[in-house]
Parts: structure tokens; sequence; C-alpha cells
């Protein structure tokens, strides 16, 4: 190999390494633009797929020598991280002083309507050892051994089964004290809610699903679920937590309309949640859990698979010690 050749040949990897480091750096200005459109909006939902590009274009540069592409590339790793920031890194609020162990957990997940492995679900379920469970996308197979999925939690409220093309599927929430049903419904939005005893008190409790977002479906039906989830949210004195797939990450638009509209915290969103054939750390949290100012969080995870293409959310929660965000 030539001199000339090799120089070619690294000019040709520099040329496609500047090209590459401008989808990450699309997605960061996506994401920290705030702009409301559909376009935007869907290259927003990429943070984490997109910080994982910006690291590894950085060490593609390293090994090229090349000063130019390396500062470029810090630079769009750090505008990645600013993007990525409001979703991975929120608010936890601040604990009551006396909360210690007084609090409660919380586990939601999607387990995918065509999902048939009844026993991951129960084995993830167990192992999680939450006060609630918040199940979306609950099949046929596990809503016939739902007793064995939910082992340990006879209290349980659900919505009604829905027949779709993707498999038919309902929600439910689950928990280990008494719950109520409290029949909740927002248009257009797969949604059950109750309110659940836990060692803090009654917390009222949402599993939900909302729709895809465009160009999968109308690109206004998302927006009309998380207004009308935002209506209810801000209707209810008291605690509220609202977990499930919401097919956004928290800091897009979706996010931004639940914040403002309903006064909701979502947990972090880091490692992600979807898909499981992703790493965690390079997925993309839509499944989220979302909760008001009066509950602070104390820890966020993830739990074992279910079989599903989603990873399980695990959370706990105590008292904050002050409303403030």
């Amino acid at each position: 190999m030539t001199d000339r050749f090799r120089s070619h040949v690294r000019l040709a990897a520099r040329i496609i390494l500047a090209l590459a480091l401008t989808v990450p750096l699309g997605i960061a200005g996506a994401a920290l633009s705030g702009i409301g459109h559909r376009w935007v909006d869907i290259l927003a939902q990429f943070t984490g797929p997109a910080l994982i590009a910006a690291v590894g274009g950085l060490a593609a540069a390293g090994l090229l020598r090349s000063r130019i592409l390396i500062g470029a590339a810090v630079v769009v790793c750090g505008l990645v991280l600013a993007a990525g920031a409001p979703q991975w890194a929120p608010s936890r609020g601040e604990a009551e002083a006396e909360a210690g162990s007084k609090g409660f957990s919380l586990y939601s997940a999607n387990l995918h309507a065509l999902n048939t492995d009844v026993e991951a679900m129960a084995t993830s379920i167990a192992a999680a050892d939450a006060d609630v469970v918040v199940l979306i996308e609950v099949g046929d197979a596990p809503a016939a051994a739902i007793d064995q999925v939910l082992t340990g939690y006879p209290y349980r409220a659900a919505n009604i089964r829905m027949d779709r093309p993707s498999g038919a599927a309902r929600s439910i929430i689950a928990s280990r004290r008494p719950l109520q049903d409290i029949g909740l419904v927002v248009p257009g939005l797969s949604v059950v809610g109750a309110v659940v005893e836990t060692p803090i008190g009654p917390v009222t409790v949402a599993g939900v699903h909302m729709t895809r977002p465009w160009p999968y479906q109308i690109q206004w039906e998302q927006i009309r679920q998380a207004e009308g989830l935002s209506a209810w949210a801000r209707s209810i004195a008291g605690p509220v937590i609202a977990a499930g797939d919401f097919n956004s990450v928290s800091s897009a638009r979706i996010g931004r309309i639940i914040k403002q509209d309903g006064g909701l915290i979502p947990a972090p969103g880091w490692p992600g949640t979807w898909p499981t054939r992703l790493p965690a750390i390079a997925g993309i949290t839509i499944d989220q859990v979302w909760r008001t100012p009066d509950l602070a969080l104390v820890d966020r995870r993830l739990g074992l698979p279910t079989g599903s293409d989603h990873r399980p959310v695990i959370t706990r929660f105590v008292r904050t010690a002050s409303p403030a965000a």
C-alpha cells in the first residue's frame, strides 16, 4: 500500500466520520430546540442512541488522530448530553427528613400483547418485590394465568379487553394492599386507574398506554391523549402516579405537555427501556413513570426481562419534604 493510497483512505475515513457526526448533532439540535413539529419531535426521541453514536465518533476520531474531528466529536457529545439531561436527570424531589424506609415501590411494564412467556413475567414481578404493579398490554396468555403472574397481589383493577390487529390486550393495576378502581376514562387513551393504599397513605395510580407517534399514527392523537391525561392529573387531590408506555421520551413534546399541563415529574430515563434488542444504555425510554411533586423518587432501576420488547421499570417513592419540583 503506497503512502498516497493511505493518505486517500485516511481522508475518506475522515469525511465519512464527519458526515456520520451530523446524525447525533441533528438529533441533539432537534431535542434542544423545543420545537414541537412532528418532524423535529420524532428526531428528539433518539437521544439515547445519539449519545452512543457520538461517543463512538469520538473514539473513531481519536483513532484517526484528527484534532479537528476530535474537537467536533467532543462538541457533539456535549450537545447530546445537554439534550438528554432533562430526561436522564430530572429532579427526584427532596424526601421527608423522617421518611426512613417508609415508602412504596412500583413495578411497571409493557408485556407486549403477543408475549406468551408467562413464567418470565411471573419471575420478573416476583423478583421486583414491589408494593404496586402496573401492567400494560396484558395479552390473552398472561390474562388466562393472571393468578400465577400476580401471585401475592390479590387486589386488582383492569380496563376492558381490546381487540387489535397487534393482539388483544388490557391493562391492570395490582396491589398487595386494598385498592379502589376509579373507572378512569380519558377519551382516546387506553388507561386504567385506581386509588391504592400504600404505607404513606392513598395514592392515585394510572396505568397508561399511549398510541404510537407519527408517522405510525395520526400526529395529533398522542397530543390529545397527553392533554386529557394532564387535565385528569390536575383534577386529583393528593399523590398521583402515571406509569406505563407513553411511546415518547419525557423530554419531547408529549413529555412537555405532561410537565406543563399536568404538573407531573418524570423518573429518570436512563438506562433505556425499548427495544430490548438494543443494550439498555442505548435504549429509548418510552416506558415512563410520572409523579406529582408531593412524592420524592428514591430509586429507579430496570427489572428482569419479561419476554417483551420493553424492559420493566421499578421505582420507589416517599413523601417529599416540600411540594417544589
